[in-house]
């Protein structure tokens, strides 16, 4: 499955707390890096590691032109963790991981199939759904 991040953040201790598209977040420790690869030393400036954004279509993390990590690396190193969010993803997330149009998913919302409240839930102009009722509907992601 190809995994595709949503949000990162700085922590302490030269830690990463990383959403994916997924529904789940993971930690990734950068320490190891500074030993293995010597330019990932200059991360120990702390505003250069605040400085940090998702890849453009969220393919990995960048701090400048020469300092990235791939996707990959931070779902196979990173260390999965356990919060409130877990398990719920946009809708716009949903449609592009299962391949759908978003308005399949507005209509299973209507007529009741993604039940709100339950399966689904909006807040403001975003809907939230449920991995577990997108496999239970749609099967496993197609992404």
């Amino acid at each position: 499955m190809f995994h595709k991040i949503k949000n990162v953040y700085p922590l302490p201790e030269y830690k990463l707390s990383v959403q994916f598209a997924e529904g789940c977040t993971k930690i990734y420790d950068i320490k190891p890096l500074f030993e293995k690869i010597p330019l990932f030393e200059s991360l120990k400036d702390q505003h250069l590691f605040s400085d940090i954004t998702v890849d453009v279509g969220g393919y990995g993390v960048v701090w400048n032109d020469d300092l990235d990590l791939s996707c990959d690396e931070l779902w196979e190193n990173g260390v999965l963790i356990t919060t409130p969010f877990d398990g719920l993803m946009a809708l716009s997330d949903a449609t592009d991981l299962w391949k759908l149009n978003e308005s399949t998913l507005r209509k299973a919302i209507t007529y009741g199939k993604l039940v709100e409240g339950v399966d689904v839930c909006k807040f403001g102009k975003q809907w939230v759904v449920s991995i577990d009722a997108m496999q239970r509907e749609y099967g496993e992601p197609r992404a």
